[in-house]
C-alpha cells in the first residue's frame, strides 16, 4: 500500500504566530523539527497500519522546510520548490490513500489559527459554487486520480471542515484556535501519538473516497484586491466576474489546480 502525505506548517501543534513558520525568524528552526516529528509520527502509524511505500511531500512555503535527516527512513521525501503540482507533487494513480499532516483551515474561517487560502492573497476559493481550502482543493486533485484522503491534522477548525469530505476521514486536532495567532496546543508527544494511533485506523478501516469534482469544473477566485484579479485575468479563458473574482473553467481538475496556481502567483506580482 502506497501512503502520499502533503505536509502544511500552519497546522502543526505549537504554531501560533506568523514568525514561527517563515525562515527568516530564529524560532523557525523549532517548529521546522516539529513538523518533521508530526510528519514522523504519521509514517509511523502509516507502517502500523500496513502501509510498504510512503512518500512525503513539502507543502508549506518554499517546500524546503522538512528535515530529511531526522525523517523515518521508511519514507522519500519531495523538497523544494517549484513543483508541477505544487502541495500534491507525487500524487498519481499509483497512490492509495492520501494523509493531509499539519493542515490550517481557509481563509475567512472563524477560530482557525493562521487561516489562509494558498496565499493572503485569496479571499474565497470556490470549485462548482463550493467554498474550499487548501485542504479541500487538494483533496480534490487527488479525488482526479481516484485516490482518497483518508487523513487529516491540524487545528480544530480544519478537521472539522476535513469531515465533510466524502466517505471515513480520521481527524486529529492538535490545537483549537482561540483567535488567528492564538489556540490550545497538544504537547507535542501526545499530538504524535494521537496522530500515529489515527493514521493506522485510517489504514486498517479504510473507507476512504476519492472527492471527485463533476465537470465541467469552474473555477472561482475572488482576490482581496482588485490589483490581483487584473493579474489573474491575464491566463486566456478566464472571465473577470467583479472587481475582485475571475473564474475559469474546464473539464480537467488537474488542469484547474494548475490555472488555480498560476492565478495566486500572477496576483503576487
Amino acid at each position: 500500500m502506497h501512503v502520499f502525505i502533503s505536509a502544511d506548517m500552519e497546522g502543526v501543534s505549537g504554531v501560533v504566530l506568523e514568525h514561527h513558520v517563515s525562515s527568516e525568524h530564529r524560532e523557525y528552526e523549532r517548529f521546522r523539527r516539529l513538523m518533521t516529528a508530526e510528519v514522523n509520527a504519521a509514517i509511523e502509524g502509516a507502517l502500523d497500519g500496513g502501509a510498504d511505500q510512503v512518500t512525503v511531500n513539502d507543502g508549506h512555503g518554499g517546500m524546503a522546510n522538512i528535515l530529511i535527516e531526522e525523517l523515518n527512513p521508511a519514507a522519500v521525501l519531495i523538497s523544494g520548490a517549484p513543483k508541477p503540482l505544487g502541495m500534491m507533487e507525487g500524487i498519481g494513480a499509483h497512490v492509495d490513500a492520501v494523509f493531509l499532516i499539519g493542515y490550517h483551515a481557509a481563509s475567512g474561517t472563524g477560530a482557525a489559527v493562521m487561516e489562509h487560502t494558498w496565499t493572503g492573497r485569496v479571499f474565497e476559493l470556490r470549485l462548482n459554487g463550493r467554498p474550499v481550502g487548501e485542504m479541500e482543493l487538494n483533496a480534490a486533485l487527488a479525488g482526479a486520480y481516484g485516490v482518497p484522503v483518508v487523513l487529516v491534522t491540524g487545528d480544530r477548525a480544519v478537521t472539522e471542515a476535513a469531515q465533510a469530505l466524502p466517505g471515513r476521514v480520521e481527524t486529529v486536532a492538535v490545537k483549537e484556535g482561540i483567535g488567528r495567532s492564538a489556540a490550545r496546543c497538544l504537547q507535542p508527544r501526545v499530538a504524535h501519538e494521537h496522530i500515529r494511533q489515527a493514521a493506522a485506523r485510517a489504514l486498517q478501516q479504510h473507507g476512504g473516497v476519492p472527492f471527485v469534482v463533476p465537470p465541467p469544473i469552474t473555477l472561482s477566485v475572488t482576490f482581496i484586491r482588485t490589483s490581483c484579479a487584473e493579474m489573474a485575468e491575464l491566463i486566456p479563458g478566464s472571465r473577470r466576474v467583479d472587481g475582485r473574482t475571475v473564474e475559469w473553467s474546464g473539464d480537467d481538475m488537474v488542469t484547474v489546480y494548475k490555472v488555480f496556481r498560476a492565478m495566486a502567483a500572477l496576483a503576487a506580482q
